[in-house]
């Protein structure tokens, strides 16, 4: 029998639990993400779909660059088809997707370029509560970045968004409440 306390079931047993929700909700965000990937590809599209590996929300104040966004570091073996895509097109339109489980924000934002019907779609996950210092920025901005880079922080690609409450669930609500 699980030990419990006043407050519910012990830290150990939440963790293991959130664990399963977490795992759970990164392979769903790849499933979408491969789902999506698969529908560019059916009209015809190149595509390039990279799982990040980490994904931070950075402030301006935050970082060690003054890159402010979300950085997303790709692996290595996928660092090369990104960068040939990222420089030979232009992707003016992107959409996020996203999901929330366990405090975190699931996503995969997609660049699109419809001339050269190529498509990069990048999946990633962040913690909401270290979200918050971005969000402010990007309201009172009223944008947002996306920046791609290898781990050893080699900056392979920028992306700006004009709409920032497609990354930030609750956006529009806070917004409101200001």
């Amino acid at each position: 029998m699980p030990e419990t306390s006043e407050d519910g079931p012990d830290e150990a047993e939440r963790l293991a639990a959130d664990a399963d929700l977490l795992r759970d909700a990164w392979g769903r965000t790849l499933e979408d993400a491969q789902a999506l990937e698969a529908d560019f590809e059916a009209a015809g599209w190149e595509t390039i779909l990279i799982d990040a590996g980490h994904t931070a929300p950075v402030s301006p104040d935050a970082g060690e660059t003054d890159r402010w966004g979300f950085v997303h570091v790709v692996p290595g073996n996928k660092a090369e088809w990104f960068v040939e895509a990222f420089e030979a097109g232009s992707f003016p339109v992107y959409d996020v997707y996203r999901n929330e489980a366990a405090g975190r924000v699931f996503l995969v934002t997609v660049f699109t370029d419809p001339d050269a019907e190529t498509a990069i779609l990048i999946a990633g996950s962040y913690e909401k509560r270290f979200a918050r210092p971005l969000e402010t920025v990007a309201r009172e901005e009223g944008e947002v970045y996306s920046h791609v880079q290898k781990l050893d922080k080699t900056h392979l690609g920028s992306f700006r968004h004009d709409d920032p409450g497609k990354f930030f669930p609750g956006f529009e609500r806070r917004a409101a409440e200001e």
